[in-house]
């Protein structure tokens, strides 16, 4: 049942036309839709919702994810061309950053240094969603069809609907089978770093085989300390560098046989970039395995040169247990499908560059009540067309929302069609089954 906090009895929520204190459609309609996030998928879904003329009201610090939780040295792995918040007018791409800045033009072969982008976001915020509230959200309920919305500053308000934007970091995973048996400071996982350095002189333990994991050790390694790598595949991945800095310039039949797309070349990335809608209907086993396979675990191109024959890689391993020992970490190690194979590893700190697994329940900023609301298959929340949720009114973009639209919403490139559709879907207020 929708939950009552109180705020109805607080605030004043607007009569249905028979008079009872029932709420309608037009009273919704009349309150602020709510954005809680100011990443890429918070900042795109408000400025649509601008365009779109919907009352509005857009909380967090922009690119805090970027800026706290990624690590300095960092680049993208999209290129360029890949990485700009949508909107709906022109002028707001990254190159428009950059031109603003006096800086020239770049292509598929500059890989996009993090400061860029989180200088390039709060340029887009400041001069396209300038009505952004830095300040958090500590709660939001049901109460009577509607969302009280908790401030940290102690303001209560009532929102007619609500936009999860929130990013990676709520969704950080840590292998189960190592919960629990390493005590706090000496397990992290890599989204809770922002300065690799302070690991100089240390030795680490590394755990994954996909960008986080290889670019951790490479910034580890040029800030002094000694990481190894331990990964389930057989062998690490490396992209290839682009032939040339613009998809137009390839020649035709190579354009032909793997056309441009912003996840990069290929017919199958082509249809993952633009078929998000199509890829809603496929069974949801069928778009899990896209969201692991497709653009699965290996590292930027300009990777290669940081890693190979500096950092040690341990292919076709798994943990099977750890302890605490003398101050650090004792790793029993075994091979991928022979456990009988084993080995030790000793390390000052287990560092998890094991991804990210969407989950509901990590929103802890929606009530209980709220929560258990919202139909799931997998963690993920199950939405509709619209990116609305089984909670009338609720929304979830970004990687929320990838295991229903497919990898695109993964990337900034998937700010597009997320924020376009969204906001439709809230200025139409329509409702759809997800």
């Amino acid at each position: 049942m929708p939950m009552n906090t109180g705020f109805t009895a607080r605030y004043r929520v607007p009569r249905g036309k028979d008079g009872s204190g029932r709420v309608h459609a037009s009273p919704r309609r009349r309150l602020p839709t709510v954005v809680i996030g100011a990443g890429p998928y918070g900042l795109a879904t408000a400025a649509w919702l601008s365009a779109a003329g919907t009352e509005r009201r857009v909380f967090g610090e922009p690119m805090e994810c970027w800026s706290a939780n990624m690590p300095d040295g960092m680049f993208l792995k999209s290129v360029p061309a890949a990485s700009s918040v949508s909107a709906p007018e022109a002028g707001y791409r990254l190159e428009d950053f950059r031109t603003a800045r006096g800086r020239g033009p770049v292509g598929d072969r500059y890989p996009v240094p993090v400061e860029e982008m989180i200088a390039y976001g709060r340029w887009f915020q400041e001069r396209r969603v300038p009505e952004l509230e830095r300040r958090r959200v500590r709660s939001v309920g049901r109460t009577d069809g509607l969302f009280g919305v908790t401030l940290d500053s102690g303001e209560e308000f009532l929102a007619g609907r609500v936009v999860m934007a929130t990013g990676l970091v709520p969704f950080a995973h840590e292998p189960p089978e190592l919960t629990g048996l390493l005590p706090a400071e000496l397990v992290s996982h890599t989204s809770r770093h922002h300065d690799l350095g302070r690991f100089s002189g240390q030795r680490i333990a590394v755990l994954g085989a996909g960008q986080s994991a290889l670019e951790s050790a490479a910034l580890l390694h040029e800030a002094g300390a000694f990481p190894t790598v331990i990964a389930r595949a057989r062998s690490v991945a490396f992209g290839s560098p682009p032939d040339t800095d613009r998809p137009s310039d390839r020649p035709r039949p190579v354009r032909v046989l793997k056309p441009g797309s912003p996840l990069g070349p290929g017919w199958s990335l082509l249809a993952c970039a633009r078929g998000g809608g199509v890829i809603r209907h496929l069974p949801q086993d069928v778009r899990l395995r896209m969201l692991r396979g497709v653009l699965g675990p290996s590292g930027g191109w300009w990777l290669r040169e940081r890693v190979e024959d500096r950092v040690p890689v341990l292919c076709g391993r798994r943990v099977r247990s750890a302890m605490a020992e003398d101050g650090g970490v004792c790793l029993e190690i075994e091979a991928v499908g022979d456990g009988r194979r084993t080995e030790t590893l000793r390390a000052d700190h287990l560092l998890l560059a094991t991804g990210y697994q969407v989950d509901v329940d990590r929103l802890t900023l929606l009530t209980p009540e709220l929560r258990r609301e919202v139909e799931t298959f997998h963690g993920a929340p199950r939405l509709s067309s619209g990116f609305e949720s089984s909670v009338p009114g609720l929304f979830f973009t970004g990687l929320a929302a990838a295991p229903t639209f497919g990898p695109v919403l993964r990337f900034v490139a998937g700010t597009g069609f997320a924020a376009r559709r969204l906001a439709g879907a809230v200025a139409a207020g329509s409702r759809e089954r997800p």
